[in-house]
Parts: C-alpha cells; structure tokens; sequence
C-alpha cells in the first residue's frame, strides 16, 4: 500500500492512488453521468448561483450536456437552435472564428506586448549617444546597470507585486496600472541628467513591466477558447517582437534630431519617451475588456464570469457550457487541496509557494516553466536585442547602418514570429523547442567566429547573416512558447505565484545577460562570448527532451492530467521515444512506436 502523500487539506490526508484519480478526474470531470443528471446539474448550479432566468437556466440545462465533451460537441443535441449548432460546428471547423470583443482583448493585449519591446530597445540607440554624454563610454559595468536595471526591478519586485495586485485589482486593473505606470517612466526617463539618475528611472520602469509580463499572457490564456489558446497567447511574444521592431524605428527616426531649446541630448530623450505612446492606448482601452472569468471564479462571482464569458462567446449555451466545466473541475480542485484559493495574508502567499514545490503535479508544471523561461534567455536572444548597435559597429558599421541593421533584426524577429501563430497549436510547445535550439546554437557559433574575417565587407555579411539567421529561428521557438506555457501550465489556484515565479526568472536572467555581456565580450572577445551562448542552446535541447511536456490543444483543467503522469513515467516513455526515433531515422528500421508526447497524460501511476 502506497504511504500518504503530503498534500492535505484541514482534515483530510490523500494517498498517492486518490490523489492521481483525483488529477485525472479534474480533466474529465463529468465523465459517467448520464445525459439527465447533468442537466439536472446544470439548472441547479444556475439556480444556486443566481441564474434564474428561463433564457439562463436552459443555457446551462445544455451547456452541461456539452460541458462533458467539449472536444466532440453534440450538435444533435436536442434543445439546441439552429445558430447554436452552427456556432458549435464553426469551433472545430473555423476555430479563427470568434466574437469582435475577443479580439479587441488580444488587441489590447498585443499592445502590452509593443509596450515591453520598445522600453527593451529604444535603449539600443539611445546609449550610443547617452553614454558619452554622462561620461560612462568606457565604464563597462555602469553600462550593463544602466541597461539592465529595469529587469533587475522586474525579477526583485515588479514581477512579485503581481500576487497582491492581481488579488485587489484583478486582470485588467493590473494592466491599467502598468500602463500608467510605463507612461510616468517614460517621460522620467527623458528629462534625466545623471546615468544613476537613468538608473533609478529605469527600475521605476521594472515596477511596470513585471506585473503586466506576468498578467497578460494569463488574462490571454483564461479567455480564450482551447483550441486557438496558444496562437492567442503567444501574441505576447509576436507583438513584443513588434514593439522591438518599432523601438528600433523609433531610434532612427530621431537619430538626426539636433538639440534646440538649450536641451543636451534630445535626440537620445525623444527615444526614451516614445513608448509612452502605445501606454496612453492601453490605459484608456483596458477598460472596455471584460474581467477574467476565471478570475472571477476564484472570487466566487460566478455571475459575473458567466456575464464575462458570455461577451467572449458568439452564444450564451457556448458560455454555459464553458463555466460550468471550469466550476465542476475547480470543485474537484477544492476536494483535492489545490482549488480555490484559502484565506489571505503571508500565511496563505507562503502556502501557495509551497505548493509548487510540495504538489507533484505544480512540481512539474514549475521545473517544465522555469526551464523554457530560463532559456529564453540564456538563449542569447536578448544580447543581441539590447547590444545590437554596439555589436555591428564592433563588426565595421556607421552608427546610422547599425541602427538600420538594428531595425532590421528586429524585422526579421517580428516577421517569422507570425508562421509560430499557426504551428504552436499545430506541432505543440515541446517539438518547436527541440526543432530550434540546436539551429539556434549552430547560428551563434557561425556570428562569433565570424568576427575572424579580417575584410569589414566579409566580417560584415557574416555577423549580420549570422544574427539575422538566429533571430529568425528564435522567433518560431523559445520567443513564442515560453510566455504560453507558463501561463496555461499551472491550476488556478497556483497560476498567479506560479507566473510570478516564471517572469522573475526570465527578467533575473535578462538582467544578467545585459549586465554582464560588456564584460563577456571585453574579456572572451565576440567568438567566445557568442560560444558561450551557443553551448546553452545545446544544454537547453536536452532539457526540454526531458523535462517539457506537450500542452497543445487541452484545456486548462485538462492539463492536470498531462503532469499527473510521474516523472519516472515520463522520462521512460521519452526514452523510448529516442530509441524509436534513432532506429527509424538512423538504422533505418520499420519500428512500431509506443504512446507519443501528446498521449503522456494517460500513462504512469507511480509518483516521483
């Protein structure tokens, strides 16, 4: 007999075989009831919320029918209007096909997105004229602080101030307040006089971007459909690739600006201010958005997520139908120890933390999101983003053609981030990884040796070849996946501390890849600094073989049972997995697979 797990509740301490039904029973949740009861259900879960309409009271009548296979909605289900079936037909056959307002959340949410990418990169230009004027040209750290501060603020306290701000504000208060927050940054930023005082700016800056890195992709998750989940989330990445692209622009068209009005240095300032234009959007738009439901779930508002979701669904059956399978597996949740959240204060914050390490099903989840966050990274990605002008103009560049190079990685960054929309639901989270970290460090190796080339035409074509090449895989891998996996990898209950963790480690990361690249590349020179990255790009391919599991295409309660499997189970099945792939693709042999990534769910009891 297995002995009892440690995951309990006040009173009740749960085996290892209850706790693994208990998971799988999250994902299926309604699996066993006959067609009546869950219409029983549904009525009398619309009448105990408040839901007393006729109009509602048959939405959920039928929605809890659906509600038991959304993934092969019955469109002969009897009661159902002809719009009704044509809307639940149109959800597997035309899943672009959604309400104006859903878009009008990705929107704002892909504004968000803009917003972080060119406070990353209107730096990139503006040092090249600020750190003469302030004197630090040749002060390899002070440059790297003064670049990295905000990341610094982000993985210290902007990303943890999430937790209480979520809890207060809810989804869209903290993307208002991170967009009126970025707005006073920006203009500080400009009217600085001192690099420390740039410096305490840019970590005011930090306070901004941390909540909304950690919110947005989880306000994106929570009120999207299952089956365009990951092309919707992944907007954060594609429209931060966007915004970078526009900082970059934004730096070449003030490059010419020449002082007037006694102000030193405007040029360098107008590129500091001007990500404060897409935050004016976002802070008068967010409002329009509906709250999460999910959110309001967790707050008991259950009328209020019904109302919401019915704004983001084309029929209130579609809505119904939604809140209901997301009450009934949160209930199982609840009697699990990992539902709803409990009580407040430190007590409680401490007890969630816990629970990521303690929960065998949020210990994986955490190790699979900590790992992607990390490489997005380590990758080397953000050297190039922040340095880039710097870079090419070690390379042979003008100032003026390394700004133009500049915008052109940043084109390309934006570019090939589109063709990830489509295949990050198609191939899943995992394959993209393990498709681009090994091109991706072939890239690197090819951009540092390059620097070897001793005619500046030759040297030129190689670096730049070599980092456009790069951006261009990382765009359809670790820029994308990231951000989406950790928001839709964790329960409810542990998705804001979880999400917290997962940006204070990728803004921690970039903090140390912008602070310390000066240094790296004064001491090792471009071919061992790009050497080192590229050799984490080999790192980062055999741990996420190991450790990433596939999410593609389930729903968040769903995705209980894809880590429900054990450790061991998983690491046996990936190594099948190799030996079936080495076989077929090397010797060449006819080999009968076992269960693939997507099927990992169903097998492995045993816990690890």
């Amino acid at each position: 007999m297995s002995s009892p797990s440690s995951l309990k509740d006040d009173t009740v301490v749960y085996t290892k075989e209850q706790r693994e039904a208990s998971l799988a029973k999250v994902a299926r949740p309604l699996d066993g009831l006959t067609p009546l009861e869950l219409r029983l259900r549904g009525i009398e879960y619309a009448w105990t919320r408040g839901l007393t309409s006729a109009e509602d009271r048959r939405a959920f009548e039928l929605g809890a029918v659906l509600a038991q296979d959304p993934e092969h909605p019955q469109v002969d289900l009897q009661g159902l209007t002809e719009a009704e079936r044509d809307y639940l037909r149109k959800e597997i056959n035309n899943r672009w096909r959604q309400p104006k307002l859903m878009y009008i959340v990705i929107v704002i949410c892909s504004i968000c997105a803009a917003i972080q990418g060119m406070d990353e990169t209107v730096i990139n230009g503006a040092q090249l004229f600020f750190f003469p004027q302030f004197g630090i040209e040749n002060h390899q750290q002070r440059q790297g602080i003064t670049n990295g501060a905000p990341y610094l603020a982000c993985a210290l306290l902007g990303c943890w101030l999430t937790i209480p701000l979520n809890n207060f504000l809810g989804r869209r208060g903290v993307i208002l307040f991170g967009a009126v927050l970025s707005i006073i940054a920006c203009l500080w930023q400009a009217f600085v006089g001192t690099w420390w005082h740039m410096v305490i700016a840019r970590l005011a800056l930090g306070l901004a971007i941390g909540p909304m890195s950690a919110t947005v992709p989880i306000f994106a998750a929570e009120t999207t459909p299952p089956k365009i989940r990951g092309a919707f989330c992944m907007q954060w990445q594609m429209w931060t690739a966007f915004g970078i692209l526009v900082g970059y622009c934004s730096d070449l068209m003030f490059f010419r600006v020449q002082d007037h009005f006694g102000i030193i240095g405007l040029k360098w300032r107008l590129m500091m201010a001007s990500p404060l234009f897409p935050a004016i959007i976002v802070a008068s738009a967010v409002l329009i958005a509906p709250e999460s439901p999910r959110w309001l779930m967790q707050k008991d508002r259950h009328c209020a997520a019904y109302k919401a979701l019915c704004r983001l669904r084309f029929c209130k059956v579609q809505a119904a139908r939604d809140i209901f399978r997301m009450y009934v597996g949160l209930e199982e949740e609840k009697k699990l120890g990992v539902g709803i959240e409990q009580g407040s204060g430190i007590r409680a914050v401490g007890r969630k933390f816990g629970e990521l390490i303690s929960v065998s099903r949020n210990r994986r989840a955490l190790y699979a999101s900590e790992l992607v966050m990390f490489m997005q990274q380590f990758c080397g990605i953000n050297v190039i983003a922040y340095y880039s002008s710097v870079i090419f103009v070690d390379a042979g560049f003008s100032h003026v053609d390394a700004l133009g190079s500049s915008a052109g990685f940043g084109a390309v960054n934006w570019i090939f981030a589109v063709p990830a929309l489509f295949l990050i639901d198609k191939l899943g989270r995992r394959k993209l990884l393990l498709m681009t970290f090994p091109i991706m460090s072939l890239m690197l190796f090819y951009t540092g040796w390059s620097f070897l080339f001793t005619d500046t035409k030759v040297r030129v074509a190689n670096v730049s070849a070599g980092i456009y090449l790069f951006c261009a895989v990382y765009s359809g891998g670790p820029g994308p996946v990231p951000f989406t996996y950790s928001a839709e990898a964790y329960p409810l209950a542990v998705r804001t501390y979880g999400m917290s963790l997962a940006t204070a480690t990728t803004w921690l990361f970039n903090f140390i890849l912008s602070f310390t690249w000066p240094s790296l590349q004064k001491a090792f020179k471009p071919q061992g600094a790009f050497s080192w990255y590229a050799a984490w790009n080999l790192v980062g391919t055999a741990l996420t073989f190991v450790l990433v599991r596939e999410t593609k295409g389930k729903s968040l309660e769903e995705l209980d049972q894809v880590f429900s499997t054990s450790t061991g189970a998983f690491f046996a099945e990936r190594r099948r997995e190799l030996s079936c792939s080495f076989q077929r693709r090397v010797l060449r042999r006819k080999v009968v697979s076992g269960p693939s990534g997507d099927s990992e769910g169903q097998e492995g009891n045993n816990e690890n």
